[in-house]
């Protein structure tokens, strides 16, 4: 992936690129949140061009509760038919996602819709170039993978309230083989401040504790890949969720910077043999207010031993 870039290319599927690989997968996710209201959202699509199948969907959480079925919103398709006579970069597809770009590489009308329970009408538009993922081994496996940070402005109709949303949000963009068996433990670590500052870390557990493994900073403006970094958390001793994290790193260039983050949301998804405990952060990174994701993800068979050694069983 080294020295390849995101062109207008890459806002479509990649079908005859991926082959005939029965795990050959296209990704499209877009991420927003509302701070005041401590809610979070999501907009995932998962295509599989050689089952035939598109899966994903929206997910919509506050603080009232963490498991989907009793989120505000949660709906995750896992086979509904891959339409044919559409591509990536105008399409409304049958898990309710639509994404129509606007702006090559950079602006993006999205949309979603459930009649009577959720309607988005969102524009996402980025603060920076897609960034490559370029770390060897990564969680991702060989999926070609690209991160974007960008302001989300617009309504989303929530059981027929309207919200309005203006933040900084992430969407990632990912195609390549991902069997469903290939989970690792890892978290997906972002935070932003404003449209010039932020970071994401993508790390694994090592003896030592989780190290970055991917990332970058953005600092000014100017958004330089991760040389190494940690994430150390605290866990709630019972439910095994974080309730503390200490982000920190330096870039390529030795800038550093911190990150001390605390959960205000979560939501727990359970995503065929991996668990993704996902919480919305506010943290303080460097002395700002900045919002963003932690994604704690874990096998599932990793999970339920450790939350039955934690309950003595």
């Amino acid at each position: 992936m080294a020295g390849q870039g995101f062109t207008e290319r890459d806002d479509r599927f990649h079908f005859a690129e991926l082959g005939d690989d029965w795990w050959a997968t296209e990704t499209a996710w877009f991420s927003f949140h509302h701070p005041g209201r401590k809610l979070g959202g999501w907009l995932y699509s998962m295509a599989r061009p050689n089952i035939g199948t598109v899966a994903g969907g929206a997910w919509v959480w506050d603080d009232g509760a963490h498991l989907p079925w009793e989120a505000l919103y949660s709906a995750n398709y896992s086979a509904q038919q891959l339409p044919r006579d559409q591509d990536l970069d105008d399409c409304r597809l049958p898990n309710g996602v639509s994404i129509k770009v606007l702006e090559p590489c950079r602006r993006y009308a999205l949309g979603y819709a459930d009649a009577g329970r959720l309607s988005v009408d969102l524009t996402f538009e980025g603060v920076m170039p897609p960034e490559p993922l370029t770390a060897v081994g990564s969680t991702f496996g060989s999926a070609h993978h690209f991160d974007q940070f960008g302001r989300v402005t617009g309504t989303i109709v929530l059981h027929g309230e309207s919200i309005a949303i203006d933040c900084i949000g992430m969407r990632d963009r990912t195609w390549g083989r991902r069997p469903e068996d290939r989970p690792r433990q890892a978290a997906y670590v972002t935070g932003a401040a404003d449209a010039e500052n932020g970071f994401l870390a993508v790390t694994a557990p090592k003896p030592e504790g989780d190290v970055v493994s991917y990332g970058f900073l953005r600092r000014d403006g100017r958004t330089v890949g991760l040389a190494e970094g940690t994430r150390v958390v605290e866990r709630d001793p019972v439910e095994g969720w974080i309730t503390r994290i200490v982000l920190a790193g330096r870039d390529m260039e030795g800038r550093t910077f911190r990150a001390t983050g605390l959960p205000v949301s979560r939501i727990v998804l359970n995503r065929h043999t991996f668990i993704d405990i996902n919480s919305l952060i506010r943290w303080e990174l460097d002395g700002a207010e900045a919002w963003g994701e932690d994604q704690d993800m874990w096998p599932v068979h990793r999970w339920a031993a450790n939350a039955r050694a934690r309950r003595g069983r």
